[in-house]
């Protein structure tokens, strides 16, 4: 029987590639990369095989897809910020039984899910930027997900039931991780390269703050209910899809976990950033 044995939050914005390669920007995003480390390294120590990731990088416009490739080569450039992201190698081996499984049960469910095993399909920087510093030795398979930028917060719960629902039903030993922003409001061209490391509104900012306290004070049901209008009103990557399903994942309104912040809130180009983690219901212990 699989288990979910760590879920987070996590940051990947560009800015973390830009902080480790550019003088100019030599460790602004030093808090970033610290918390990523740290997740990993509690990841390590729980013996997770598989990192599932909901990337909201990834987006796509119907149905739900995942990355089944069983490896995953290549050189990353972000077409998005190339000035900020080029260059990137990779190799890490994926997961396509997990993926299959996932697939299975959600069009049980009626939820559109397909699992592409076809050459040419990378990952985008919300899964690399993250397993570069959590997942660095390629110890751990690596199962991306899409998000769908027009799915129902409801829909996104549901998949995340099923994601949970096939990790059980497998032999993984899985972190599932929401890789996306919290508010993502970008700058105006002309003050993007002035605010990147800030967040675009005092209204954006306090939201954000207000969340992460209902967060790590365990009140994730009136979370849930501010949901839809946090997404609508704060400019929700991707419709904070990914954090629907993190929370679906997690048991939705039944969680009665928490969230711990590791690092700070930061702000990058206007959008706001965090790492923070939920233990499982249930946490599991490395045999």
């Amino acid at each position: 029987m699989g288990e979910i044995v760590l879920a987070a939050k996590i940051t990947h914005v560009p800015s973390i590639w830009l902080s480790e390669h550019s003088k100019k920007f030599k460790g602004i995003r030093q808090n970033a990369i610290d918390g990523l480390v740290e997740i990993g390294r509690r990841a390590h120590d729980r013996k997770v095989d598989t990192y599932v990731i909901f990337d909201i990088h990834w987006v796509v416009n119907q149905g739900f897809h995942l990355n089944a490739n069983a490896e995953h080569d290549g050189t990353f450039t972000s077409h998005e910020l190339p000035h900020f992201l080029n260059g990137m190698d990779y190799h890490f081996r994926g997961d396509p039984e997990l993926a299959e499984k996932i697939a299975e049960l959600g069009n049980a469910r009626n939820l559109r899910v397909m699992a592409h095993r076809v050459p040419g399909l990378g990952f985008e920087y919300g899964t690399l930027i993250p397993m570069h510093h959590m997942n660095a030795a390629g110890s751990a398979r690596v199962l991306s997900i899409a998000g769908n930028q027009f799915a129902s917060i409801e829909e996104g719960r549901q998949f995340g039931e099923v994601v949970a629902d096939a990790i059980r039903e497998s032999d993984r030993r899985v972190a599932v991780l929401a890789s996306g922003s919290m508010s993502h409001q970008f700058w105006p061209n002309h003050l993007s390269a002035a605010g990147i490391n800030e967040v675009n509104t005092e209204f954006n900012r306090q939201v954000d703050l207000r969340v992460l306290e209902l967060w790590q004070t365990g009140r994730i049901k009136e979370f849930l209910a501010m949901l839809p209008d946090y997404r609508d009103r704060c400019f929700g990557e991707g419709g904070m899809i990914d954090t629907a399903h993190l929370f679906g994942v997690l048991g939705w309104d039944t969680y009665e976990g928490s969230g711990e912040i590791i690092g700070e809130y930061f702000g990058s180009s206007g959008t706001g950033q965090v790492n923070v983690v939920f233990e499982p219901s249930e946490p599991s212990t490395p045999k």
